[in-house]
């Protein structure tokens, strides 16, 4: 059976070339970064210039680069670090973000809640869309920063990240503007300068490195407060021994994703496209995100009648991998915070799939998920009440039409 891998924004495969540049590190170029001999200096180099690809690819210096152990590192580091900085000196303590943000995102918020911060968490549209004039609507004198993600780790929706971003510069208090970008970053064109972005969080296993490497990027001019003490690692900002191996690998993920990044979002676009066009003549299904705005390689669905854990281990007997949300909360048995933040009643965001491609995938395997999807959907939905009922009228889940194809 051929094996489909179709879940790109949970994780990807290290590649061979990848590979291939953390090998030295784990091996002849073992050093200690801190170390002053010549052994430590080689493992020196290697960090330095993995820090200039990272740089590089968002338009940024190598000196505005911080490496993390991942994206939700970098958030925590960003948005707790700086509130608190800024609630110290200028007594500022309100932070604005959206409903439908990473888990790392929000449950940051939600402990500076706890702490006495103020949060206004923005609302979504249907689409899973705001605007920049609801984020000026939202700040006070009291702001101290914004964090919108790029892109939605579920649904794919762009977010008007320059516009926020612009809002935020043209303050007169100069409100710091951070976004999570884990998702968008080697899928679309990020330029940090002219998109007016003062923090960036980045997550390596998104991008063909391994797990557990990231970076935050900080503009220069911001004080970034320490988040780990203990030694002088990244300027004296976060302790700890260098992940050489690691960071080797992001560098050279960060320079590959970002390069010929249009061609290859292009080509990756006509496969989601004809995945949505295909799968949403399901009947009661629905597209959750907005089509034109999104991620090129998100498709989302949902599918009334079918659990959306039921779907994923069936699609899984027939070799594709997908997830029904947010890899991070796949256990919970709760639908997602992010559709029902577009408004969707229980009954359709229970029946979410989401399938995530990307560069390596090719036709054919859409060609086979396409034809296998609706064949499993059948299948369930044959031994299922649930859509017996909602088909007899009986369920209450008749009344959300507004969002679903038509039952032929």
């Amino acid at each position: 059976m051929k094996q489909i891998y179709a879940d790109n924004a949970a994780t990807t495969f290290v590649t061979d070339e990848i590979l291939g540049a953390m090998m030295p590190f784990l091996t002849g170029r073992f050093g200690n970064p801190s170390s002053i001999y010549r052994l430590g200096m080689d493992a020196l180099r290697g960090v330095e210039h993995a820090r200039k690809q990272c740089a590089d690819a968002i338009g940024a210096k190598p000196n505005e680069i911080y490496f993390t152990s991942g994206g939700s590192e970098a958030d925590n580091w960003a948005i707790k670090e700086t509130a608190r900085r800024l609630k110290n000196e200028s007594g500022k303590n309100h932070i604005i973000t959206t409903n439908f943000e990473h888990h790392a995102v929000l449950h940051t918020c939600q402990a500076l809640e706890r702490e006495g911060f103020d949060v206004t968490y923005l609302p979504v549209d249907e689409r899973g869309l705001i605007t920049a004039a609801q984020v000026e609507a939202a700040l006070t004198d009291k702001t101290a920063i914004v964090s919108i993600m790029y892109a939605n780790n579920e649904i794919g929706t762009l977010l008007p990240i320059a516009e926020i971003g612009e809002i935020c510069r043209n303050r007169n208090n100069k409100v710091i503007f951070h976004t999570d970008a884990v998702q968008a970053v080697g899928n679309i064109h990020i330029d940090v300068k002219s998109q007016n972005i003062d923090m960036m969080s980045v997550s390596g296993h998104k991008i063909h490195a391994p797990k557990g490497i990231g970076f935050l990027y900080c503009k220069n001019g911001i004080n970034l407060r320490n988040f780990i003490h203990g030694g002088g690692q990244e300027r004296g900002k976060r302790a700890g021994t260098e992940n050489t191996a690691g960071i080797a690998a992001l560098g050279l993920a960060m320079e590959i994703a970002t390069r010929d990044i249009q061609a290859k979002a292009e080509k990756v676009a006509k496969m989601r496209d004809r995945l949505i066009s295909e799968l949403s003549k399901i009947p009661a299904s629905c597209v959750n995100g907005d089509l034109k705005n999104r991620l090129p390689g998100n498709v989302n669905l949902s599918f009334i009648g079918v659990e959306g854990e039921s779907l994923l281990l069936n699609m899984d007997l027939k070799g594709i991998s997908a997830s029904s949300g947010s890899a991070c909360t796949s256990g919970s048995l709760d639908p997602s915070h992010v559709l029902l933040a577009l408004g969707l009643p229980h009954e359709i965001a229970h029946g979410s799939c989401r399938i995530t491609i990307n560069e390596y995938n090719t036709d054919e395997e859409i060609d086979i998920i396409i034809k296998e999807v609706p064949e499993i959907i059948s299948k369930i939905r044959s031994m299922s009440p649930l859509w017996e009922d909602f088909v007899n009228g009986k369920d209450n889940a008749q009344r959300f039409f507004k969002w679903l194809s038509p039952i032929k």
